[in-house]
């Protein structure tokens, strides 16, 4: 069965205040996407949505904790009243506190399975129905590196193997109705996350950086940017038969 691109497309970016949510969301709008930026805060969202409105595209910004059914379901709705049904989810939002396993606490487990795995479930499932109806859709979901080496954060590391096995389930359960679901594993990229590990490490972040870089065999850390572009060519109409991948931004292969 051959599935038509609609002749717009809605998007929803999570965590797309800053970072790489909102370079994503950025890169969306340019490729001619309308674009609901999502996060905790509504008002965060603002320097996102006038960066893409002052470029001539449409954007809205919505505030919901990712984790919270009622926010979720209720930013989808506001999102699709507004801009039209979402076809594209981009689940980006995720949080990445560092404790040895010992000393990590039940509810710090629980708060981040709760965002970065829970999180895209409730997402997904309240955009998949708008997508299923279009007969045509897009999920791109952020993994990481850590799914398959990180020994500082166990819960991090669960959380994006997780979404692995969960952008696999998703192909095959959506794809004979159009939909096409992948996963993005960044490595080092710079963003709020990175710089918050550098001063948890006592490190300056240049030199923090620096250390990465001599380990990347391009010779460079990513730029959100460089997650964006990756982003743009899996939502894109071109890759309508690449699904139930995941992709490796990191600069080099990943073991």
């Amino acid at each position: 069965m051959t599935h038509t691109t609609p002749s717009r497309r809605t998007a929803i970016v999570t965590g797309a205040a800053r970072g790489i949510g909102a370079a994503v969301a950025l890169r969306l709008a340019r490729d001619g996407l309308a674009v609901g930026v999502l996060d905790l805060d509504e008002a965060d969202c603002a320097s996102t949505v006038a960066a893409i409105t002052g470029a001539g595209g449409s954007a809205l910004a919505v505030a919901a904790d990712v984790a919270d059914e009622t926010a979720v379901n209720a930013a989808v709705a506001r999102v699709a009243e507004a801009l039209g049904p979402p076809t594209v989810l981009v689940n980006n939002a995720g949080i990445g506190p560092r404790a040895p396993l010992v000393e990590m606490s039940t509810q710090q487990w629980k708060t981040v399975l709760g965002v970065n795995l829970s999180g895209p479930f409730l997402v997904t499932r309240a955009v998949a129905p708008h997508m299923t109806a279009a007969g045509w859709g897009r999920i791109v979901t952020m993994s990481s590196i850590s799914a398959v080496s990180d020994a500082d954060r166990v819960d991090y590391a669960s959380t994006k193997a997780g979404l692995i096995g969960f952008t696999k389930s998703l192909a095959l359960q959506l794809g004979p109705h159009g939909v096409t679901a992948n996963a993005i594993a960044p490595g080092f990229v710079v963003s709020d996350m990175t710089r918050a590990s550098a001063r948890r490490l006592g490190l300056d972040f240049e030199e923090f950086r620096r250390r990465a870089e001599r380990s990347i065999p391009v010779g460079r850390v990513g730029q959100p940017e460089d997650i964006a572009h990756a982003a743009s060519f899996l939502i894109s109409p071109e890759a309508g038969f690449v699904s139930g991948q995941v992709l490796y931004v990191a600069g080099g292969p990943v073991d």
